[in-house]
């Protein structure tokens, strides 16, 4: 293992043990972000009223649900005779609605065939506040400071995560206003009220906080969340409990609530960054060793040489060294051949630094050979012998 390596590994250790000590002696922060989740322990979590429910609604029967309103009633109903085969009440509690348009449609059409919706949030999806004509508002000046009442019976403190959201708009004509908030400077304005639709009724309630751990537990609070769900009928609950988003919003959720867990992710995230910054380098393959192409280029002369030798055509070999040497002087030197004479000799001379004497001789050859008709072999070795003293 490289050095570098080991000590990368050593001090992420050391950070880590720092870490894990810190946190070991810090006080766990109290979560105050509602959730409004079952499983959560956390002030504005469910966990206690999941736990109670039951206790709540003794002679009832409780169905939780995860999948859709649309999805989960769509299956009770019969198109046969039109009618559900399952009645009862929807409980829903949750901060903002995320009901989607075909889910509203479903609960319209189960109240209406003599049923009952409870819903306390915060916002209220708008088919439902356009099918039952009311509109909800938001004062931010004291919401954390609110008094709830139902029937102005009562009144109980809520002074913590609460949102002053309240029903601006509705039909007096046939809303029922059953609750009340208010501020220390504001006058009591509706906060539950029941709308009837066609068979069945809608309980609408604006703080669902009054049903979360902290607000259970802490005094007398209890006793209105007693008195709102008071109204609900007695027959079998379905609680609605937006299952799928609810397990993903824990699953990660529960992971970042946990401390020790919490950096355990984030050092889980560095460490892979920093494993990419120091591995981003292009590791190259090892190249094989490759052999080189062997040069036959000089056996392959040696071969026609030899052809050449073996015809005897002593006078065709030696034209063709000269047109060969001649050849090569045009290209490299850029020198005339045409009129082998002095002027040649003396360029010649003068740009490859060879004795003048020695490029005389092979002038003076070339000539000769060139009026010959036929050339021995020793005309061959002789010139041959001049050529590769000069070497050009």
């Amino acid at each position: 293992m490289p050095k570098s390596i080991k000590i990368y590994i050593f001090i992420l250790v050391l950070i880590l043990i720092g870490i894990i000590t810190i946190d070991a002696n810090k006080p766990k922060p109290v979560n105050w972000n509602p959730s409004y989740s079952v499983k959560d322990k956390i002030p504005f979590g469910l966990f206690v009223f999941n736990q109670e429910i039951d206790s709540l609604f003794k002679n009832q029967k409780i169905q939780r649900f995860g999948v859709t309103p649309y999805e989960f009633f769509d299956d009770k109903y019969s198109y046969e005779d039109s009618t559900y085969t399952t009645n009862g009440n929807v409980l829903y509690i949750d901060g903002a609605s995320n009901l989607d348009d075909e889910s509203v449609q479903e609960l319209l059409y189960f109240v209406s065939h003599g049923n009952t919706v409870f819903m306390s949030a915060t916002h209220f999806p708008a088919k439902l506040r356009d099918t039952l004509q009311f509109e909800y508002a938001y004062n931010n000046i004291y919401s954390d400071s609110l008094y709830l009442s139902v029937n102005k019976n009562n009144e109980f403190s809520y002074l913590k995560g609460t949102d002053n959201v309240y029903f601006s708009q509705f039909d007096s004509t046939k809303t029922e206003i059953i609750g009340h908030q208010r501020t220390k400077k504001s006058d009591a304005v509706a906060n539950f009220i029941k709308i009837p639709h066609v068979n069945g009724y809608f309980y609408l309630h604006t703080q669902p906080v009054a049903f979360t751990n902290y607000y259970l537990l802490k005094k007398q609070n209890y006793k209105y969340t007693e008195q709102v769900l008071s109204y609900i009928e007695d027959d079998t609950i379905f609680w609605y409990l937006e299952g799928t988003r609810d397990q993903i919003k824990n699953k990660m959720g529960y992971i970042f609530s946990q401390p020790s867990l919490n950096w355990a992710w984030k050092i889980g995230i560095i460490s892979l960054i920093v494993f990419l910054f120091f591995n981003a380098k292009r590791k190259q393959r090892i190249i094989p060793i490759v052999e080189p192409i062997k040069n036959t280029t000089v056996d392959f002369t040696k071969t026609i040489g030899n052809l050449y030798y073996q015809e005897k055509n002593h006078q065709d070999i030696i034209n063709k060294k000269i047109k060969f040497f001649l050849e090569k002087i045009r290209n490299e030197y850029y020198i005339d051949t045409f009129d082998l004479n002095e002027t040649f000799v003396n360029r010649l001379h003068q740009k490859t630094g060879k004795n003048k004497t020695e490029i005389d001789t092979i002038v003076q050859l070339i000539k000769k050979y060139r009026n010959q008709l036929e050339s021995s072999e020793n005309d061959l070795v002789t010139f041959n012998k001049a050529l590769e003293k000069l070497n050009l």
